[in-house]
């Protein structure tokens, strides 16, 4: 393919945004005006992905300027904070920071922990209650252009949020302290398939009240918009047609796990995976939408932190001295890769191996037969590619769920990079936020494309060096054990012990 036949097809996926009127000061969100996620008059649905912004209680300029420039140039229906939005290893965070959900805060020591003294326990509580105020305050940062604008937004989890020493429940709650967040409340316990509220299986479910529908609030500028409910970061939003007659897509946000016991990343917990399951089926469950379509499910796009292990099928093996070849990570270690010209869209690049889980959770196969076309990850700040890998058009698994179109003939898998100023990346001007657009003649075929910081606003006002390296002294020391390299036959062992 040409230099020229390249660029084409790449601008062939950008869509083309009209600005807002001048005098316009309706909410920039079209769904937030209709009060629900659905598509325009105009056969159109956006979503902005936020992935990795990583930051502590100040906030990069930079940052909230590539935010507010996404916002403007792209008005979209919804925004999604992929995961890592709090650098829980922040100085801030001294001392309530921990590295693993399982280990004690820094300011637990062995001693604290088995004193009764009222004091100590009232220096934690203090030091609990500043952590509580710099968590808020980051996120105030983060959605203050978004409310400004009145625009929604959700957000998901990744491995270095709760290290501040807070729970993801604990941040989602501050989280729904601010207008505009669409994350519900939990109904009947951590979960909701399964909760006090909801049905234990799909195949019981016959209303949407039986499906684990909740209502949003007022204040998520969606009060008519129904939403399933799992746990903390783990949730799906239906997006209805024009008319709102019925499900077209669904967006499920994935809490994809934080660290592993055995050593490297985690996997989403097991209600979380069985959550992904049932979405396509249970959105259809919807008792406005029974008799209405003839389909068994409503096809889906899931937003989550961590890549899964099959993003290696966009990367072909090549030599170490090849050009712009990566070498992978852990289980992939001592290999190394470039990106499938074939298999991914221009403008696509590699920056880093994808660093995702050791174990494979069994995500990928959830996606590959219940009714899933799209994914999107960020955690590998360096990383920006898009592609599509095939889904088998014939199984015997009585599970599996045909609810894709024939011309949809693969997953659709993206890399995002950080949108952050303020941990490793790629260079000022390659921070991007990503949009994707949805069209109602076609909509499990969405095109994407980056807002990238140069393009958007320029040249970065911080005078800070922001291209860390990737060596073991730049990794921040709340990694704690080594993620990146090759595991052990020990920690292979614990992950089998642990299953």
């Amino acid at each position: 393919m040409t230099e020229l036949q390249n660029a084409a097809k790449a601008a062939a996926t950008r869509p083309r945004i009209q600005p807002a009127e001048e005098g316009d000061d309706r909410p920039l969100s079209v769904s937030a005006r209709l009060g629900r996620l659905q598509f325009h008059q105009s056969g159109k649905f956006r979503v902005l992905q936020l992935a990795d912004i990583q930051d502590g209680p100040k906030v990069s300029k930079d940052t909230v300027k590539l935010i507010e420039a996404s916002l403007d140039a792209t008005r979209p229906d919804i925004v999604i904070f992929t995961g890592n939005q709090i650098a829980g290893y922040d100085p801030a965070y001294a001392q309530t920071t921990r590295k693993r959900r399982w280990s004690a805060a820094a300011g637990i020591s062995s001693k604290t922990a088995s004193s009764k003294s009222s004091e100590a326990s009232e220096r934690f509580e203090a030091a609990l209650e500043r952590t509580c105020a710099s968590v808020r305050a980051t996120v105030e940062q983060l959605v203050r252009p978004l409310a400004d604008r009145g625009i929604p937004w959700a957000v998901t989890f990744g491995n270095h949020d709760f290290q501040c020493g807070l729970s993801n429940a604990e941040i989602e709650s501050i989280c729904r302290e601010f207008p505009g967040c669409v994350n519900p409340e939990p109904t009947g316990g951590e979960s909701g398939l399964g909760g006090a509220n909801s049905a234990n299986s799909v195949g019981s479910m016959d209303s949407a009240e039986d499906a684990g529908f909740v209502q949003l609030r007022a204040e998520s500028y969606l009060p008519n918009q129904r939403v399933f409910v799992c746990e903390p970061g783990t949730f799906a939003l239906p997006v209805a047609d024009v008319d709102h007659t019925m499900s077209v897509l669904g967006l499920v946000l994935l809490d994809s796990g934080d660290y592993a016991r055995s050593g490297g990343y985690g996997s989403p917990s097991a209600a979380a995976l069985q959550f992904l399951a049932d979405m396509p089926k249970a959105m259809r469950a919807q008792s406005q939408e029974i008799g209405r379509s003839q389909e068994p499910a409503v096809p889906c796009m899931v937003f989550q932190h961590f890549p899964v292990q099959q993003y290696y099928q966009l990367l072909k093996p090549a030599a170490a001295n090849a050009a712009r070849a990566i070498e992978g990570y852990r289980n992939f270690a001592g290999k190394h890769y470039v990106l499938d010209e074939e298999k991914t869209l221009p403008g696509s690049y590699l920056g880093e191996g994808v660093s995702c889980p050791d174990a494979d959770s069994g995500e990928f196969a959830i996606l590959e037969q219940y009714g899933y076309f799209a994914i999107s990850a960020g955690h590998d700040h360096r990383n920006a590619f898009v592609g599509t890998v095939p889904i088998p058009q014939n199984s015997d698994d009585a599970r599996t769920v045909k609810v894709l179109p024939k011309a949809v003939d693969g997953l659709m898998m993206i890399a995002s990079p950080t949108s952050g100023f303020g941990s490793y990346g790629p260079v000022p001007q390659k921070r991007a936020a990503r949009l994707i657009e949805f069209d109602i003649r076609h909509p499990y075929e969405p095109r994407t494309q980056l807002l990238e910081y140069g393009e958007l606003v320029g040249k970065p006002s911080a005078g800070k060096a922001y291209a860390y390296g990737m060596t073991s002294e730049s990794k921040p020391e709340s990694e704690g054990v080594d993620l990146l390299h090759r595991s052990t036959w020990w920690s292979k062992l614990l992950s089998w012990l642990h299953k």
